[in-house]
């Protein structure tokens, strides 16, 4: 398990490189400029040192290799910078123009200002990804944002596994029965209406006529009492059962075919002729087989779950990353939107990798080594 584990994470690398290249094309032939959000008032001429101060006059694949570089190389070291304290992400460099006495004496103090061979070196970090956007890291405002998306689905996909699983198991035991009717009309709902007809519709049904829970999700919120907890239960409640909405009619559905399928197996009959109880039988024996099924819905339904999110960030303004894709894409901000598209689709074959090592334990018939 563990040979097959990375060997999957190692072929994962030339295929995350790839889709990374795919987006950079795309973005190169999409239309628009970044500097169509600069002011009428800024001369040509300052426009045009912008435009070089963003890299926008070399060659793609100088600025694909650049982004590599910044992405893979120095934020890494940035990231072990700030955990450990130590300074690989910076280099030394001699200064066209030397600060006043003041700052070189705290820079030499602080070990980032040296004598070699008669020049003046300081000691500066290495380039990161600036969003064209806001001139900051990119990093830095992913890893704010990333929390709250990576919160709104993880408890959206928690709470439609936890529904559906039941409904499915149940539904397949008593098949064709009242509450598998019943069932069946629901998930085909949750199949058929998307996320951005259903997070307006919430709105409109519980914030705006019955008052119950608030339209805007406020990001800033601290929790530090029972009261600020339930603050912060309402106004997850729409969000995310906004994106657990189709998610649970997918799981439900397979789960039900994957019951189905098993029930009839000689195996179940075996365990019912020896006496088992019937209990044990279904969520013992038939469960675990019918889980691999609903583990390759579960990894194929996560792309489906980050595009909800992105809808449902913007329509309950979740201050995530999915939000701040839309925004990046219309302000033509490529960094932004490279280093996001390539997140989601590292989170996705991730998944997928999770979900091909979980058949192995679910699975005793499959052996990976």
């Amino acid at each position: 398990m563990l040979t097959y584990t990375l060997r999957r994470l190692i072929l994962s690398v030339p295929v995350l490189l790839f889709i990374a290249l795919i987006i950079f094309l795309l973005l190169q032939l999409a239309p628009g400029d970044p500097m169509a959000q600069v002011p009428l008032t800024v001369p040509p001429e300052v426009k045009q040192k912008m435009r070089e101060a963003l890299g926008l006059g070399a060659p793609w694949y100088v600025q694909f290799w650049k982004w590599l570089v910044q992405m893979f190389w120095i934020e890494p070291q940035v990231l072990i910078d700030y955990l450990f304290g130590t300074r690989f992400a910076w280099h030394w460099e001699v200064p066209l123009e030397l600060p006043v006495s003041a700052t070189l004496e705290s820079l030499r103090q602080e070990g980032l200002l040296r004598e070699v061979a008669g020049q003046t070196e300081i000691m500066v970090r290495d380039q990161r990804v600036i969003s064209w956007q806001t001139r900051s890291p990119v990093m830095d405002i992913v890893l704010q944002r990333l929390p709250q998306t990576l919160w709104v689905v993880g408890m959206a996909y928690l709470l439609a596994f936890l529904i559906a699983i039941p409904i499915g198991i149940y539904s397949a035991y008593k098949q064709y029965s009242t509450f598998d009717q019943a069932g069946t009309f629901i998930t085909m709902i949750g199949f058929s209406v998307p996320p951005f007809f259903t997070g307006p519709l919430m709105i409109v049904i519980f914030s705006v006529s019955l008052g119950w829970f608030p339209s805007i999700y406020d990001t800033t919120h601290v929790v530090n009492d029972w009261d600020s907890f339930v603050v912060q239960l309402k106004q997850m409640i729409m969000p995310v059962m906004v994106l657990a909405l189709q998610i649970t009619a997918q799981i439900s559905r397979f789960m039900r075919a994957s019951m189905l399928d098993n029930l009839k197996q000689d195996y179940v009959r075996t365990a019912r002729a020896k006496g088992l109880p019937e209990r044990v039988v279904l969520l013992v024996h038939v469960l675990r087989n019918s889980m691999i099924a609903v583990v390759t819905v579960i990894a194929l339904a996560i792309p489906g779950i980050f595009g909800g999110s992105i809808i449902t960030e913007v329509v309950f303004k979740v201050n995530g990353i999915g939000q701040l894709l839309i925004t990046a894409l219309f302000a033509n901000d490529m960094p932004m939107v490279m280093t996001l598209t390539f997140i989601f689709a590292f989170l996705i074959v991730m998944a997928n990798i999770i979900a091909d090592v979980l058949y192995g334990v679910l699975d005793p018939r499959i052996r990976y080594d």
